[in-house]
């Protein structure tokens, strides 16, 4: 920035003064020193922000500048911190409940699925694999019926899952294999309005091979266990019924349709994706928890995005408050511009003089905005619980917002910075215009209106 600024200061002359008011002797010397702003460029550009009748308040144009600035960065801070934490959140209760890849035989079965994961298990850096037989199903109760997902996965494997450990609210997965019950989620109890110990019966296409065709298959479960994962749409979705249970339901006897493993590093991926496929050594179909998701991940994405583009938009309207108020300070201080002048000072003094102003403006503003808006994003939960119940107000309830319990945030340092270092460019760019008038004006046209 100083670069630039030397640049244009250059179309004005090299030195601040032609001749120094208060008779000083710039023989010799740059009378600025290593400076970039002479001293009493400096002195004055921090007057002209003062109020005249209070020497530590800041003037009203000054005020209102700073005070835009302020609310912009810390608008933009806590938005994006609230998106990160979303997406932070999001990010860990699918992979926790979907896995982080998966692994889908290609031509023939996958019969061998106990050795396949064991090997898996055996990779540095993967720290489970469970094999499942997946299927779509309906599931229907006395009075209500609606659609599932029903994995058939083992109850050593179901208790191992992320997102199942620790998040039974009724019954128990103790004997979950002997059973032959079912784990369903809170949303599709209710919905369905059962509870643990009623019955549930599951339908499928994929019934027994008849001289007229497949024929659909219908068999009643007890409910072992009731869920909650925390998203409202998995809740609604996922039913869990013991291994052998479900390769008999959906004729998959000694086989599994997918093996879902999960890691220490998911960002990791692809670099563990070789490894896998080397050590399985069979041909499979490999996804992992990015591309299953690729749609939901880039909606938030775009969001992001698009939210951080309109809060720029915002902080850019408050540079132009400096732009506007620099303008009319400018035309306030036209007489001491002419006096500067007619005592010495070049053009080039009275640029700098200006555009420190504005500079100064849109640094207090950001650090202000900073220092505000930080400790807010991470304390915004317990401000949203403060003023709901002060005000007795229901700010984000948590069924309109992925069924969170509480407002996430994740402050990212270089997020802050780039913020900072945005709004202090855009503030530097806001002075140029009117520093520029300020350094044109033409001394002695001043003083004759005067």
């Amino acid at each position: 920035m100083i670069r630039l600024l030397n640049k244009i200061l250059g179309r004005f002359g090299a030195s601040p003064f032609g001749g120094l008011p208060f008779g000083a002797n710039t023989r010799g010397a740059n009378p600025r020193g290593a400076m970039p702003f002479g001293a009493y460029e400096r002195m004055l550009a921090l007057r002209y922000l003062r109020a005249r009748r209070h020497r530590f308040l800041p003037s009203a144009i000054a005020g209102l500048s700073i005070t835009g600035i302020t609310v912009g960065v810390m608008a933009l801070i806590i938005v994006m911190a609230v998106m990160n934490g979303m997406r932070a959140e999001l990010v860990g209760k699918i992979i926790g409940v979907n896995g982080h890849f998966f692994l889908q035989p290609i031509d023939t079965p996958m019969t061998d699925y106990k050795d396949v994961a064991a090997k898996l298990e055996t990779i540095p850096g993967v720290k489970r694999a469970i094999p499942m037989v997946e299927s779509p199903a309906g599931i229907s109760s006395a009075s209500q019926q609606t659609g599932a997902l029903v994995r058939g996965v083992s109850g050593d494997d179901l208790k191992r899952l992320p997102g199942i450990e620790g998040n039974v609210r009724q019954g128990t997965l103790e004997g979950f294999d002997a059973s032959g019950g079912l784990a369903i989620g809170q949303r599709m109890a209710d919905n369905l309005g059962v509870r643990v110990g009623d019955t549930v019966s599951i339908l499928t296409a994929k019934g027994a091979q008849t001289p007229f065709g497949v024929t659909p298959r219908m068999k009643a479960y007890p409910v072992k266990a009731i869920f909650q994962f925390g998203l409202s749409d998995f809740d609604q979705l996922f039913v869990y019924m013991p291994l052998d249970e479900a390769q008999a339901f959906f004729n998959k006897t000694g086989e599994v349709s997918v093996i879902e493993g999960f890691v220490d590093n998911p960002e990791a991926m692809d670099d563990l994706r070789m490894q896998i496929e080397a050590t399985i050594e069979r041909p499979n179909i490999f996804t992992d928890w990015r591309q299953r998701n690729k749609g939901f991940f880039d909606v938030l994405k775009v969001e992001s995005q698009a939210i951080f583009m309109i809060l720029a938009i915002i902080v850019a309207v408050a540079a132009l408050l400096i732009v506007q108020g620099l303008i009319l300070l400018v035309k306030d201080k036209t007489h001491d511009i002419a006096i500067l002048r007619t005592m010495g000072a070049t053009r080039g003094a009275v640029l700098r003089i200006f555009i420190l102003t504005g500079v100064v403006i849109g640094v207090i503003g950001t650090a202000l905005g900073v220092g505000l808006g930080v400790p807010l994003a991470l304390h915004l939960d317990a401000v949203r619980q403060f003023l709901n119940r002060v005000f007795s107000l229901n700010l984000f309830p948590a069924q309109y917002y992925f069924g969170l319990s509480q407002l996430p945030t994740v402050v990212e340092r270089h997020e802050v910075v780039m913020v900072a270092f945005l709004t202090i460019g855009l503030s530097f760019a806001a002075t140029l215009y009117p520093a520029w008038r300020a350094a044109r004006l033409d001394p002695v046209e001043a003083l004759r209106h005067e």
